[in-house]
């Protein structure tokens, strides 16, 4: 029998059926859409909403994106795509042309990964490749905070808490 040599898909699927787990999820939006008032004016009526994706994490894109630095754009970009259901995601973590570049771009609640740009030589970099998780501190004490998958070297401090 022939295995299936396709690569794996830069993205996983989360549970969205846990109790408690909200993804998006407006409930006073369904309740209005299905009020008396919202049935009998026309300009009101709305169907359900196309294209929401939930429980996609795109954490193995961002890993992927960070492993491929020094790399040639055209490249790993044309790899990425090809494991991806759409190219969006890799937008969040890279930064387009001249655009805005944030040297960490936060993925979670405590989850940051190094910000990314294509460089004047077409090659992928680090916005500030110094920026390393040693020198980070959380700003909450219930979290793990990572960067980049590793936790955060310095420890929390109360009085910088809010």
């Amino acid at each position: 029998m022939a295995r299936d040599h396709r690569p794996k898909p830069l993205y996983r699927k989360v549970n969205t059926r846990t109790h408690g787990v909200r993804h998006g999820c407006d409930r006073m939006a369904g309740r209005a859409r299905n009020s008396k008032a919202a049935r009998k004016d026309e300009g009101r009526q709305q169907g359900m909403r196309q294209g929401v994706r939930h429980g996609l994490d795109y954490t193995p894109l961002h890993r992927f994106l960070v492993s491929r630095v020094g790399q040639a754009w055209d490249a790993v970009y044309s790899e990425a795509v090809a494991r991806l259901d759409h190219e969006a995601p890799i937008w969040h973590l890279a930064a387009r042309g001249g655009g805005p570049r944030a040297p960490k771009v936060r993925t979670g609640a405590s989850t940051w990964f190094s910000g990314l740009y294509v460089d004047p030589d077409g090659m992928l970099a680090k916005v500030d490749p110094r920026l390393d998780a040693a020198r980070l501190r959380p700003d909450c004490a219930c979290c793990t905070h990572t960067f980049d998958g590793v936790p955060f070297g310095l420890p929390y401090d109360e009085s910088n808490g809010a």
